[in-house]
């Protein structure tokens, strides 16, 4: 009886998919050969993740991960811009001012999301072609492989809005070499085509326009292993020579970045970029000045607390951190800053990084009890 539920579950699944390759769908869930394939599907929002996508994308992965017939999955944006620019952040903020549970909602199921990207036992390929963003790199950069393309444009630019780098972020980013995760967390630097290969962001380069190709290649393998998936990638790798003897744009300041970001507490950096006083120091100085002091504190703690945890512990962590902040005044201020009026000029609370206190900080990142985020 159990077998007969089993093949029913698998029926109804395959409905729901045909149904979903409705192309109207914010996101099309399909099997094509042995690779199952996410399109996120809202090309005007630069595929922008919302809750109701989030939650038809995670029983997917899992049911995936489940079908033996099933080798890889393969996720990708459409409308050539994106691949995906980040969450609903105006969506969260509604809900945010007006206490509605999808400020909670949308962060739990997210990070849900990036942890079962992060423990797939299925070979998960992300093709980030474009801008790919924030919680675009939650869904990409847990997996497998991530291919890049001249077309990508990496960024985790959360400090700007009164966030700080979620999804994973103090997971990936403090592993990065040197101290270059904590430059790009706190700064929001943008890093395009194959220097998001070099800083280990990607782990493959393809010219964007081979990348139907390369699709079509993956579709087509007959229940292939990670290795053989591996190969593939490395070959389309291999033969891509755009940028090919371009130096790694952040090549010249490594050592600056290594000496002056491994200061113990923002203050010490903003003395340490002051000291420094080279052009290349005041530029990121002037940028640390616009970000949330309350947003630059609280990522400098996320990224040294995440070196040492795992990707479960980190997700835990954010969730309480997205909670804080939530309850918070900078984020709503620094949505409104950026992306509603878009007058780019915050007024932050508190305006100075001394007047974020220890405590405060101690206290957004406290256990949640039975609200803390399980996975």
């Amino acid at each position: 009886r159990l077998r007969a539920l089993n093949r029913l579950q698998v029926i109804v699944q395959h409905l729901k998919m045909s149904k979903q390759t409705d192309s109207t769908a914010e996101v099309l869930l399909e099997k094509k050969g042995g690779a199952g394939i996410i399109t996120l599907n809202r090309p005007k929002a630069l595929n922008a993740l919302n809750l109701s996508m989030i939650q038809r994308i995670y029983p997917q992965i899992k049911a995936w991960e489940q079908d033996p017939e099933t080798f890889l999955i393969i996720i990708k944006g459409t409308g050539g811009k994106a691949f995906c620019a980040g969450g609903d952040i105006r969506a969260i903020t509604e809900a945010g001012k007006v206490g509605d549970k999808l400020s909670q909602d949308f962060f739990r199921g997210e990070y849900r999301l990036n942890n079962a990207i992060g423990t797939c036992k299925k070979p998960y390929v992300a093709l980030i072609d474009g801008i790919t963003m924030g919680g675009g790199v939650g869904v990409s950069v847990h997996g497998h492989f991530r291919v890049a393309t001249e077309k990508t444009v990496f960024a985790m630019p959360e400090t700007a809005i009164g966030l700080f780098p979620d999804v994973g972020g103090g997971y990936f980013l403090p592993r990065l070499s040197g101290k270059i995760g904590y430059y790009l967390a706190l700064t929001g630097c943008r890093l395009k085509g194959r220097d998001v290969l070099k800083v280990g962001i990607a782990t493959h380069f393809v010219e964007s326009e081979k990348l139907p190709a390369l699709e079509k290649d993956l579709i087509a393998m007959k229940s292939p292993s990670k290795e053989k998936i591996a190969d593939l990638l490395n070959s389309y790798h291999m033969k891509c020579t755009i940028d090919q003897e371009k130096e790694f744009v952040l090549d010249e300041h490594m050592e600056k970045i290594n000496s002056l970001f491994s200061a113990n507490s923002m203050e010490e950096i903003v003395k340490k970029l002051k000291q420094d006083g080279s052009p290349f120091a005041m530029k990121q100085l002037e940028t640390i000045n616009k970000m949330s002091p309350t947003s630059l504190k609280l990522t400098l703690r996320q990224l040294r607390e995440g070196a040492s945890m795992s990707l479960q512990e980190v997700l835990r962590m954010e969730y309480r951190l997205s909670q804080a902040c939530m309850k918070g005044h900078d984020f709503y201020e620094g949505v409104r800053a950026v992306l509603i009026d878009k007058d780019q000029a915050p007024k932050w609370k508190p305006a100075a990084l001394e007047e974020v206190t220890d405590e405060f900080v101690d206290n957004c990142f406290k256990p949640l009890g039975n609200d803390d985020l399980k996975l």
